[in-house]
């Protein structure tokens, strides 16, 4: 995996700066801001896995945010931060489908229960499994949630 989403960040925050629409370039450079950071504090550039994982930590606070602002009642927040949930996924990979996700949790499930792991540790194993085999594809709390239904 190269160093493509940088270049493509940044193209598209000078999109954005071009088109005026200061929506999606406050969501682009708060992204970019959050890469930036990253990468001082650990004083290296950072891959394109690297990237997504911050991106995806990102669109799991938009989420839990819109669920808080509808549950609050401000839908105007709440769109707001759908908008913003929309210009972030657009950097994630191809979303997995149903039957990918489900192959790969039984494939982990299988391979943890060959290791003779069970119970309250294997959540743990094949979610590590998981999440390696779906970064950025795929929503790790609804993954979670079907691998405990599963293990039960």
């Amino acid at each position: 995996m190269g160093n493509s989403l940088k270049p493509q960040l940044a193209e598209a925050v000078k999109t954005a700066m071009r088109a005026k629409d200061s929506a999606r370039l406050g969501t682009l450079r708060f992204l970019q801001a959050a890469v930036k950071q990253k990468e001082v504090d650990e004083r290296r550039e950072l891959d394109d896995a690297e990237i997504i994982s911050i991106i995806e930590k990102q669109v799991k606070q938009r989420r839990e945010s819109i669920a808080a602002f509808e549950q609050a009642g401000r839908t105007e927040t709440a769109e707001q931060e759908k908008a913003e949930l929309s210009v972030l996924q657009e950097f994630l990979p191809q979303a997995a489908d149903p039957s990918e996700i489900q192959s790969v949790i039984a494939a982990a499930i299988a391979q943890v229960s060959n290791d003779g792991v069970t119970g309250a540790p294997a959540m743990g194993k094949v979610m590590a499994l998981v999440k390696t085999a779906l970064a950025g594809r795929a929503d790790m709390s609804t993954i979670s949630a079907q691998v405990k239904k599963e293990l039960m």
